[in-house]
């Protein structure tokens, strides 16, 4: 069955939904869009070419299924020069784990390991001292009438986590933390040629940047993660150049994708607690359900709006023919509103036990779940426990994107 046999398709309505999805009031709130897009069905096609997913059961099938494929390096070559898909920026992120699949994938999974038991005690310690610090310097600029949470917290506390525990220079963290929001528009949905070369340069600087770390850590080898992944790449690479290059190129995932979704987790979720005074009231009043605030937060407005995945052979979905290779667009954040999956979607509902998609499925479940839940459950019980009710000041203005949300500010004061 085909589009034209099955399906009419507005492709005019298509770009201008899309056309406004990328305007300042669309990235303050998208969802009335995806609202419109959801109402063309589950599946439909995407202006440009591929096609778009909103409904949450089929974009949870397709997260879940070996049979839909992560873009990685051979499919991005086959794209042929001058796309996107093979700009500097693009080719690196194809080589880190998320690009990869099976085998590949599974090789470099296993040599990563995770963040048991024992790892995320240690880091919840260091958390606990790190919030307790940066909430002191919030309340003393609130002190002056206002302050920026997103700029003294949800950007300060990513950071803090993850050079703690990867063993890096304080000092050099504001420089990583710019390069890392330079570097995400190459996986932007729709990034502009300015933004690729945006990400381009960051890339070529983190890359110097963390190849040095590894050398560093080759020569001096410690208790770190990076000294870790050093020793176990060696055990099944025998090329030590090869064995370095892999370190690398887990370090940059790993930093890239704790700070970049973190920080936006932590500025979304402190959005919602301080929209309404009631919520800020429940959580202080009800400390256990933090873990269930946290989720929701995830669920109504999860960092990443949009994941890609290609089919690995011609398929049907829902009535359309996808061949082998083509895009499929899985809008997380409509999918996410879907009212079969939700009752009453577009409310904020921290007693609901949500289902989300905010950490991709399958193989490739985001392998920082534990710790960007741990951050943001660490902020949230500190928060409301130790300061007196914060209130929105103004509404915050939104980094130009569409797939990684960031609110550039949350400008707050005592209620």
């Amino acid at each position: 069955m085909g589009i034209a046999s099955s399906r009419l398709y507005d492709r005019r309505a298509a770009v201008s939904q899309f056309s406004r999805l990328r305007t300042a009031k669309g990235q303050a709130d998208p969802f009335p869009i995806y609202a419109e897009l959801a109402a063309r069905g589950e599946v439909s096609p995407a202006p440009w070419g591929g096609f778009l997913v909103t409904g949450f059961d089929v974009c949870d099938q397709i997260l879940r299924s070996r049979d839909w494929l992560e873009p990685d390096a051979r499919w991005r070559e086959r794209q042929g020069p001058g796309t996107r898909w093979n700009a500097p920026s693009s080719r690196e992120m194809s080589n880190t784990l998320p690009g990869l699949n099976p085998p590949d994938h599974t090789r470099v999974r296993r040599a990563a390991g995770g963040f048991d038991r024992t790892t995320i005690q240690d880091i919840g310690r260091t958390l606990e001292r790190v919030v307790e610090r940066l909430l002191d310097s919030l309340a003393e600029q609130l002190r002056d009438g206002e302050a920026d949470f997103a700029a003294l917290v949800s950007e300060e506390l990513p950071i803090a986590a993850i050079g703690l525990w990867l063993g890096l220079p304080a000092a050099d963290w504001p420089r990583l933390r710019t390069l890392t929001h330079e570097q995400v528009f190459t996986q932007e949905l729709l990034p502009s040629a300015t933004q690729l070369a945006r990400s381009d340069a960051a890339t070529v600087e983190l890359r110097a940047y963390l190849v040095d770390v590894v050398r560093s850590r080759r020569t001096r080898p410690g208790s770190d993660p990076v000294s870790r992944w050093i020793q176990a790449w060696d055990a099944i690479e025998p090329d030590r150049a090869e064995a370095d290059e892999q370190v690398y190129l887990l370090t940059l995932f790993i930093i890239l994708a704790a700070l970049e979704t973190t920080s936006t987790l932590l500025s979304t979720m402190a959005l919602r607690l301080v929209e309404h005074p009631d919520r800020w009231n429940l959580i202080a009043s009800c400390p256990d359900l933090v873990p269930a605030f946290v989720e929701e937060a995830l669920r109504f407005d999860p960092p990443t709006h949009v994941i890609s995945r290609v089919t690995a052979q011609d398929t049907i979905l829902e009535g359309y023919e996808i061949r082998r290779d083509e895009m499929v667009h899985l809008m997380v954040a409509a999918a996410h509103r879907d009212p079969a999956k939700h009752s009453d979607p577009d409310r904020f509902d921290p007693l609901r036990k949500p289902a989300h998609l905010a950490f991709s499925g399958g193989i490739h479940y985001c392998l920082g779940a534990p710790l960007a839940r741990l951050e943001a459950q660490t902020l949230l019980r500190h928060l409301t426990q130790r300061l007196p009710r914060l209130a929105l000041v103004r509404p915050p203005a939104w980094a130009p994107r569409v797939a990684f949300r960031r609110p550039l500010n949350l400008d707050v004061t005592l209620a």
